[in-house]
Parts: structure tokens; sequence; C-alpha cells
């Protein structure tokens, strides 16, 4: 059974991008962490691992994407309210991120979402389950 994801991003600078994610409040696992990589603590088992792109060129025959000119992958984490939602995509704009979609409440869910320095978007929605349509 899997117990645990780990996404793996590349990264340009180190210690900006430590930085950006510190603004939004979360935490880096120290043991995992050196000039290479950062084990990026999201959440209980959820981790993305920030590779600086010499590196992580080293898991990969083919070329790093640049995400700043095309999504590569959309990584979406959930909130427990709206205005959760709208903090954490306020505090990464205020660290430099940016928004690359307006808003969109769908009633039963709200979702916006922020680009970090190096273009990976990152999706944040809160859901009223009870009031999610049977089928989606």
């Amino acid at each position: 059974m899997l117990r645990e994801i780990f996404v793996n991003l590349p990264i340009k600078d180190m210690g900006k991008s430590q930085a950006f994610f510190k603004a939004l409040g979360l935490t880096f696992n120290a043991q995992f962490t050196n000039e290479q990589g950062a084990c990026l603590e999201i959440a209980p088992h959820i981790y993305a691992m920030l590779l600086v792109e010499p590196f992580f060129q080293g898991f990969t025959k083919l070329p790093i994407s640049d995400a700043k000119k095309a999504t590569e992958v959309l990584i979406a984490l959930s909130c427990d309210s709206r205005d959760e939602v709208d903090q954490l995509v306020a505090q990464a704009v205020a660290a430099g991120g940016t928004t690359p979609n307006a808003p969109m409440d769908h009633g039963f869910m709200y979702q916006h979402g922020f680009a970090d320095l190096d273009g990976h978007q990152w999706e944040v929605f809160w859901m009223d389950m009870a009031a999610a349509p049977a089928q989606m």
C-alpha cells in the first residue's frame, strides 16, 4: 500500500524557493534538505522535493520543462475554508508568486491558485462535500 507522496519539482534558486514557501507558513525537513534539494513538508505524508535543476536533471534523460512557458503539472491542495484559500494565495503573491487564474466559485467548491517563483502551479481549493454533486 502506498503511504506517502513526494512530488519532485525543479527549481532555479534554493534560497529564494525556500524563502517563498516559508512565507506561506510551510516548513522543511532538515534531515532531507541541503544545497541541492529541500524537502517541503505540505501535510502529514505529503511532500514536495525542491531540486535545483542540475540535480533534478540527474533523475531524468528528458529535458526539464520551463513551467513559466508550459504546464507540466497542476498541484492541488485542499483547505479547510474559502478564507484559507484566499489567505494562502495572498501570502503567495506577497512572497513573489503570481495568480495565473481568477478565483472560481462552483457553489460546492471554491478554488484559486498561485504560481511559485519557478512557475509551478499550485491550485488551492475548498470543497463542501455535502453539497457536491453525486457524480462529477
